[in-house]
């Protein structure tokens, strides 16, 4: 793979999770952008994108300080994520939605990035009892004291979109997701793609988040 050096007139952007729901909207916003220099697909699986501007990197996750090279960028998207019930266990579930992230972030910011977008989840709390939730409030809490220019994480509650796979829960909470107080009904995995390049081009010093309810109202 050639690379390409960080440069502020066209940010280099990284993003990790762009086979998912929310990465692949980030992947066509990152695309369309002509702001945007080149964009690297950090995954674990080839895929084909039509785009001069895209590098597809594959790496192993397990063994990412293998790759720094690829991680050089100046924006860093993670939308990394799975479910326990597909992951398997908590343990596992854990892995890609804390370890993964995380080590991405480290090597990323090592390597000169400076803006990182994360996507988190409504009630991420590092002291919260419900297992999932903790998870994201930590993965928050570590990516935070790392110490970029800007960091925003985008906090959504169900997300709708065209899945590949079948979650029978969230089709039922799409279906009554009208019924819920605004915090918590769907929001479409393209706002909150939206959400996260907006905060990359603002770049507000610090470390902010975008609410459910903020992402919602994104055209």
């Amino acid at each position: 793979m050639t690379t390409e050096t960080p440069s502020a007139a066209r940010p280099v952007a990284l993003l990790a999770g762009a086979t998912g729901l929310v990465g692949q909207h980030c992947l066509r916003l990152l695309m369309q952008d002509p702001a945007v220099g080149t964009v690297r697909v950090l995954v674990r699986r080839p895929m084909v994108v039509d785009s001069p501007k895209v590098q597809v990197c594959v790496a192993d996750f397990e063994r990412l300080e293998s790759h720094v090279d690829w991680l050089q960028a100046d924006w860093v998207f993670c939308a990394l994520g799975t479910t326990i019930a597909k992951a398997g266990s908590r343990a596992a579930f854990r892995q890609v939605d804390f370890d993964y992230p995380l080590q991405v972030a480290q090597l990323a910011k090592a390597q000169g990035a400076k803006r990182f977008l994360l996507v988190s989840a409504t009630g991420a709390d590092a002291k919260s009892k419900v297992f999932y939730s903790r998870v994201k409030g930590e993965l928050e809490e570590a990516i935070a004291a790392l110490g970029f220019e800007s960091v925003t994480f985008a906090r959504p509650s169900l997300l709708a979109g065209e899945r590949d796979e079948v979650r029978i829960a969230e089709r039922i909470g799409l279906k009554f997701g009208w019924l819920m107080p605004e915090r918590y009904r769907p929001v479409q995995a393209s706002q909150v793609a939206q959400g996260l390049v907006n905060a990359a081009k603002s770049a507000r010093p610090g470390v902010h988040g975008i609410s459910n309810i903020e992402l919602r109202r994104l055209s």
